[in-house]
């Protein structure tokens, strides 16, 4: 294995590594103590203090909660650690998805009492698709209904993931006092008070028997993915410590097993030996395959291996807008080496940029740094026109990395600036909001002369305005959250349209025969923005040139939709036949058919009005499950199941409407005297009953908003 260095560290010393978990697990409560550990800050920062070293935006300090990824360089045992402290919030799971993309491993954690939690098992899947390995830190062991047990047969069965614990709590709840280390038998335990030594214990003789049975245990998951180990075990010859470490990490690495480990961030238990863990069972930049790409002009595929001696090649996973050096392109460095002063190319959108200063980042402080090796992670200041998802790479070996794809938003307001000067901050505003957050988007509609903004959720879209308002001082009134719906069609039908226009001289001349029908599940994959387009011309009808243009007129007027002006989706176009005249044809006049082709067609075959339905999660107190539950159906919401969570309250789960889910939050507080909490991610689209579809075509779209 390669030694090659990055600075004075060799690759193999360097990890790139994510802390995510469900909202309120305590990521950012572990990742402070990690910086506390390795040194990058003196004193430890507390989240409900508002002074979390990685939560340095106003929002996030007022809310408790981490909105922005947050990256931060620190050092343990002679090893580099790039850790990336992701949001837990359901709106805000971009952020947890393109760090994803240019992690090599992460650190998951969970609540002790609550164990597996609905954003748990997103960003599980998540990084099931990024193929990320992981460990995971079973946190807040020292709250009373902490149990770890029942926390790894949840990993188990709702994540469908092979837990073995390398660690067992030393008593739960109020009694925890320490971690019995499972591979070196020992009980390893420390004052609750930051920087207190470790100390280390034979296991006492109550806990013996238990840690011995759990290490047999641990010892036969491992070697159920290890062929040497397995020899081993069967023919049970004694397994060295160093035999399982390596067999640990190989696991690991190939996401064949994850290990578990327990403590209490905010107890400071557990954090020296998690790192511990990530240095010996997270890959370094050389343990992942080598990236895959393709080449701009000729498409063919390319692979870049994590070396300083190939062509450099950058992907740039994150926007933010620093109000110290202005625009930041966070990026990692998958080949060569990215240098100051030199000129790259952005294969993405074919521009070349000039790498002016790099700055690596230490939360919302930074230092500059003339260089970043392969395998690394840094930021960018200045780059006018690279956004996320683009790649940066040597002019003359070009090479795409692969673009991060996110969910459309599914929620809108609309935003009226109060002066004209506020219209001038207001534009400048949301153009750097959307370059930093690819599932914020602006509309400017022009009949109306109103600006819409849509997002993934309450929450997102009253954070972003919040930073407007105060980052570039826009004075705006915000109107009501509303319902991005969507149309789609339900039965088969074919068109044919002329359009003839004669003006005295030459006249425009187009007819197009289109027969659209609605996508299926497998041609989904295929389409784009909501259609599959198909050119089924013969014997050159339609010369080429004008096939192009029908297609974008087809698109274009699948944003206005026929029933209520929402976009049309699922829809498959089949252009079979058509004419043209050799003078007065042209490809303004086939985008015009095409466009009022699509407008006849949807209302031909059957449109229906889409809304987004929503899977939500309600954690209440038992006794008031029935006033839950009744409160969901009256909202249209379909309960999935209940499961008991073994601390006084249930969990329930359910499919409901996004329109019926508004002011949810004050109506779960008054039912349940402000003891429950949900959380809600978008599932997918559904048809509305004609009760609903009505109101919102009558009624312009805006739905009664419950209290």
């Amino acid at each position: 294995m390669s030694t090659r260095a990055t600075g004075t560290l060799d690759l193999n010393r360097v990890r790139n590594i994510g802390i995510i978990a469900h909202i309120d697990a305590g990521k950012t409560t572990t990742t402070e103590r990690v910086l506390y550990y390795t040194g990058m800050v003196h004193r430890i920062g507390e989240v409900h203090d508002g002074a979390a070293t990685t939560d340095y935006m106003a929002q996030e300090r007022e809310r408790g909660i981490t909105i922005t990824s947050a990256a931060v360089s620190a050092s343990w045992n002679e090893h580099q650690i790039n850790i990336i402290d992701t949001p837990g919030h359901v709106d805000f799971t971009a952020e947890v998805q393109r760090s994803l993309r240019v992690l090599d491993g992460g650190v998951v954690v969970f609540d002790g009492v609550a164990g597996v939690e609905p954003q748990s098992e997103t960003v599980w899947r998540q990084a099931d698709d990024y193929q990320v390995p992981r460990i995971c830190f079973i946190n807040k062991m020292d709250r009373t209904g902490a149990d770890f047990g029942r926390c790894v047969q949840m990993i188990s069965e709702r994540l469908g993931a092979n837990p073995v614990p390398i660690q067992m709590p030393y008593g739960e709840g109020e009694a925890f006092a320490g971690i019995i280390d499972l591979i070196s038998m020992e009980l390893v335990t420390s004052g609750d008070a930051p920087g207190s030594e470790l100390e280390r214990y034979p296991i006492p003789e109550s806990h013996r028997e238990q840690a011995e049975t759990m290490r047999a245990e641990m010892i036969e998951a491992v070697a159920e993915v290890d062929d040497y180990l397995t020899e081993k075990f069967l023919l049970e010859e004694p397994i060295t410590n160093d035999e399982l470490l390596g067999a640990l990490r190989a696991g690991t690495i190939s996401n064949s097993l994850q290990p578990v480990l327990c403590g209490s961030a905010l107890k400071n238990r557990g954090v020296q030996d998690l790192l511990d863990r990530v240095v010996d069972f997270l890959p370094s930049p050389l343990d992942v395959p080598p990236v895959e790409g393709i080449h701009p002009k000729s498409g063919e595929a390319v692979s870049r291996a994590p070396s300083d001696d190939e062509p450099v090649a950058a992907l740039v996973f994150k926007i933010v807008t620093d109000p110290f050096v202005g625009r930041l392109a966070f990026f990692r460095v998958y080949s060569g080496v990215l240098r100051t002063g030199t000129m790259l190319q952005n294969s993405t959108s074919d521009k070349r940029e000039r790498i002016g200063r790099i700055v690596r980042m230490f939360a919302d402080r930074r230092e500059d740094v003339d260089a970043v090796h392969a395998g690394d992670i840094a930021a960018i200041p200045g780059l006018k026109t690279t956004f996320t998802g683009d790649t940066l790479c040597d002019r003359n070996h070009q090479v795409v990395l692969e673009q991060i794809s996110f969910p459309e938003p599914v929620i809108e307001v609309a935003i009226e600036p109060n002066t004209r000067g506020d219209q001038d901050r207001m534009g400048i505003a949301l153009q750097r909001l959307a370059e930093e957050d690819p599932t914020f988007k602006v509309e400017v509609d022009d009949k109306l002369g109103q600006t819409r903004i849509r997002g993934m959720g309450e929450l997102h879209l009253e954070v972003l305005v919040d930073r407007m308002m105060r980052e570039f001082g826009v004075d705006a009134r915000v109107g009501r959250p509303r319902v991005a719906y969507r149309e789609a069609i339900t039965r088969p039908a074919r068109v044919d349209t002329i359009f003839r226009r004669q003006t005295g001289g030459s006249g425009q001349f187009a007819r197009v025969t289109i027969d659209y029908e609605p996508l299926g599940e497998e041609e989904q994959s295929l389409a784009r923005d909501g259609l599959l387009f198909e050119n089924n011309i013969r014997g050159g009808a339609i010369p080429l040139e004008f096939i192009r243009p029908v297609e974008n007129g087809i698109r274009e007027a699948m944003q206005g939709g026929v029933l209520a002006g929402y976009p049309v989706v699922s829809l498959k176009a089949s252009l079979v036949d058509g004419s043209h005249h050799e003078v007065d044809s042209s490809e303004i006049a086939f985008k015009i058919a095409g466009s009022m082709n699509l407008k006849e067609g949807v209302q031909k075959a059957g449109p229906v009005l889409l809304e987004p339905t929503m899977s939500v999660e309600v954690v209440a107190p038992d006794d008031y499950t029935g006033p839950v539950v009744g409160d969901l159906s009256a909202r249209r919401g379909v309960v999935q199941g209940m499961e008991p969570r073994g601390d006084g309250s249930t969990s329930i789960r359910a499919n409901v409407p996004l329109g019926e889910m508004f002011g949810y939050a004050t109506g779960l507080r008054n039912l349940t005297q402000g003891r429950g909490n949900f959380t809600m991610e978008f599932d997918r689209y559904a048809t509305a009953p004609p009760a609903i579809a009505d109101g919102v075509m009558h009624g312009g779209g805006q739905m009664s908003v419950r209290s």
